[in-house]
Parts: structure tokens; C-alpha cells; sequence
């Protein structure tokens, strides 16, 4: 199934919509999904490849683009071709205006459209962000239908340019605090392809509940393509209350009866300290100072539960994975050991959003791609979607794909 992935920042929703990476054993409910592991090997699981391929991705920063054709370039020979270092909206008038841009035949688009202006820890703009497609200041007194607040639209747009059968688009659980703005967007996503989508009742995923250590809340909108679709899935996605068969949301895998939540001990298992470790993504961390227990990240990480949502943020703001005891810290072994006050390393951070360790963030200048610094690291991961949710997402619409879909859609 050939995918199209927009604002893909560094590929958490490509790595878990393709599969056949590796994360905690104890992320994958094993009695649950069975046939999601390949491979097991320690306290660590690799997950079975899905039938979906990347064919088509975008961002406008550089460093993302360089960091996710490291990754992918051990999997695809033409991964910097795949990958446009464009704004969607330029890409969507070049291809109004005839020029080839999209892929034929695109079978899922995949799209975290910005969250800056819907975010609480932003100014809750919403639609009417200050911000351009670019990521700067607008120039006019009027935000513009090209503003960062908008770039959903321009999701749709792509969505009508390639009708695909099924789409799916990410944001933060803000936008569902704002009067109105669920219902809006599901009402524009639904008129992609002149009205041609069924667009379910967007639903927010709690991470944790899906094997992922961080107290991520996010929130998914399922569309589908009504002339690809089976008449038995029409009338299921247009109940009040959708059948479980037909339910595109991932089950609960983690917490109350079944597995255990994750924590970030069991996302740290086999670190060594940053200046022990071998690891380029470990040894690098944010020497930031300790700013006072009322600046934001100025906490430290508790091992026994899971971590704080990781955010795209400058060094200052990046959580402490330990405080000295005179700013408050808890983890007295290890502060009796020895061991340091420190902020999270790059590495601690990709774990808590279950990237796997082949990730490489750390990235010299080549001659097709920038490098990516460590605060440049910071910040794509802390855009990106857990590798491990994408998964779970991915996994479920296959399992249900011939329910859906006309039979030889596959």
C-alpha cells in the first residue's frame, strides 16, 4: 500500500506505519497481538512489517529531512528523492498548476498538520495564527488561508489531488479545548474530493495505553473514501456508535488488567551515562542550568512511572532525567552513587518516544542534507508521533483493510 506522509518531521508515523523496527518487548502485548512480533531478543521485540510503504514525504525543516533520510536511506535507495523539503501549500499549487507532484495511486495519507496554535503550551491562536506555512511572522494585520493555522486545508487539498482511500491526520488534545474546532475540521475534511469522505468522530489517544512511556495525549481523524469503500463499512462508520469490528481506533493495550505501563526505567534499561556511553544520541545532552521549580522543565523524570510529554522545546526546557538534592531530587542511589544533576540526553528522549536505537539524531553535513545538532535533535523528536502509537494505528486499519475497502483494493 503506497502511502503519502505530510508534514512528516522525522518519520515517527512512517517508522511505526511501516513496521519492522525495534522497540521494548514490553511495549507489544504479546497475548493480545501475537503476530506483531518478528523477532524477540532480550527485552527487546522486533515488530512485523506492515503492508504499507512510504512513498512520498514532506516537512520545511531541514534538519527533520536529514534526520529521516539517515533512517529510511537504510531501507529505501531513493530515500532523499521520496522525501520534499517544501511547504505543503507550495506543493499544492505547483501541482494545481500541472506541475507532477504526488505520486498516482496512493492508497493512505498520513499528516500531523501543525500544532503550534492549537497547543496549550502555545497562545491557542487556533485557525487564526500569526504564523505563514514557513513557519514566520505573518506580514499582514489578517491571518491568511496560507497561515500555520490553516495547513490542515492544505491537507485536504492534497487528500483531493490523490484520492486516496483512507487518510489520517494527527494533532494535539488542545484542539479539542477550542470551541468548535474538532467539529470544523472534520466537517472541511469531510468535503476533500467534493464531499467524497466519511470522516469518523475524531478520538484522543493516550499513549501510555498503547506501550508507549510518556503521558502523550493526541488526537486522530479517520477518513474514508465512499467510493472505495464496502457498503457494509458505509453504514458501520456512519453509527452513532461504531461496531468494534469496524472501530478504526486501536484497542487498549497497557494498564488495568493488562499489560503494565511502561515506565522510563523500563525505556532506559541498558543506558550507560552520557559519558560512559558509545552512543553519539546519548552522550548529548542539554547543559542548561537549573532555572528554579517555576520555570517550565525544571523537573526530573520519575523512573517508576511514565515520562513527561516530550516537547519540541530549546535546551532550557528539556526535563532533567536527574536533579541534585539541592534542587529537590528524588533519586537518592543514584545521587549517593555518584551521579550527577543532568537534564534528559537525546537518546532518553527518542526512547520515551520509542524510536529505536538505529535512529541515529546526531548527523554530520553531507552533500544532500544538512546536519542536525542536538538542539536541532531536541526538537524533531519532540515534534514527532511515538513510533510505537503509529504502530498500533497502522497495524489495526490493516488488520480491517478488506472490511472497509471493495475486495481487491488490497
Amino acid at each position: 500500500m503506497k502511502m503519502l506522509s505530510l508534514f512528516s518531521g522525522c518519520g515517527g508515523m512512517d517508522i511505526g506505519f511501516e513496521g519492522d523496527f525495534v522497540c521494548l518487548k514490553k511495549s507489544i502485548n504479546s497475548d493480545i497481538h501475537p503476530d506483531w512480533i518478528k523477532e524477540t531478543f532480550g527485552d527487546w521485540v522486533r515488530v512485523a512489517p506492515t503492508i504499507f510503504d512510504t512513498v512520498f514525504a514532506n516537512d520545511i525543516r531541514p534538519d527533520a529531512k536529514a534526520a529521516w533520510v539517515s533512517y529510511f536511506g537504510q531501507r529505501k535507495d531513493n530515500a532523499n528523492d521520496i522525501y520534499h523539503l517544501d511547504s505543503i501549500v507550495d506543493l499544492v499549487k505547483r501541482a494545481r498548476a500541472g506541475e507532477k507532484v504526488f505520486p498516482d495511486d496512493i492508497d493512505i495519507v498520513t499528516g500531523g498538520f501543525p500544532c503550534q496554535d492549537f497547543s496549550v503550551a502555545g497562545k491557542r491562536l487556533g485557525f487564526n495564527s500569526q504564523k505563514s506555512h514557513l513557519g514566520v511572522a505573518l506580514t499582514g494585520d489578517e491571518p491568511s488561508v496560507e497561515s500555520r493555522g490553516q495547513l490542515y486545508m492544505w491537507m485536504r487539498e492534497v487528500i483531493s489531488l490523490t484520492s486516496p482511500k483512507l487518510f489520517i491526520a494527527e494533532n494535539v488534545k488542545g484542539l479539542t479545548n477550542l470551541e468548535d474546532v474538532k467539529e470544523i475540521i472534520e466537517h472541511d475534511f469531510a468535503e476533500a474530493g467534493n464531499g467524497g469522505y466519511i470522516v469518523v468522530p475524531a478520538k484522543v489517544l493516550y499513549a501510555p495505553d498503547y506501550g508507549v512511556p510518556q503521558s502523550r495525549e493526541r488526537v486522530i481523524f479517520f477518513g474514508f473514501k465512499k467510493s472505495a469503500m464496502t457498503e457494509e463499512a458505509k453504514k458501520a462508520l456512519t453509527q452513532t456508535v461504531i461496531p468494534e469490528q469496524y472501530d478504526p481506533y486501536p484497542v487498549k493495550t497497557h494498564g488495568d488488567n493488562l499489560y503494565p505501563i511502561v515506565t522510563c526505567a523500563d525505556a532506559f534499561i541498558g543506558l550507560a551515562e552520557p559519558d560512559e556511553s558509545s552512543d553519539i544520541s546519548q552522550k548529548k545532552y542539554s547543559q542548561a542550568k537549573y532555572m528554579g521549580s517555576h520555570c517550565q522543565g525544571q523537573t526530573e523524570i520519575k523512573l517508576d512511572s511514565v515520562g513527561p510529554t516530550i516537547r519540541s522545546e530549546h535546551h532550557g526546557n528539556i526535563e532533567f532525567r536527574r536533579l541534585s538534592a539541592e534542587h529537590g531530587g528524588k533519586h537518592i542511589e543514584e545521587l549517593e552513587a555518584g551521579l550527577k544533576e543532568r537534564r534528559l540526553s537525546i537518546r532518553e528522549c527518542a526512547r520515551i518516544q520509542t524510536f529505536p536505537d538505529d535512529y541515529q539524531f546526531i548527523l554530520k553535513k553531507t552533500e544532500l542534507n544538512k546536519g542536525v545538532s542536538s538542539s536541532d535533535a531536541y526538537k524533531i523528536i519532540g515534534n514527532a508521533v511515538p513510533c510505537v502509537l503509529a504502530y498500533h494505528i497502522a497495524k489495526t486499519i490493516e488488520a480491517k483493510w478488506l472490511l472497509y475497502f471493495e475486495e481487491g483494493e488490497l
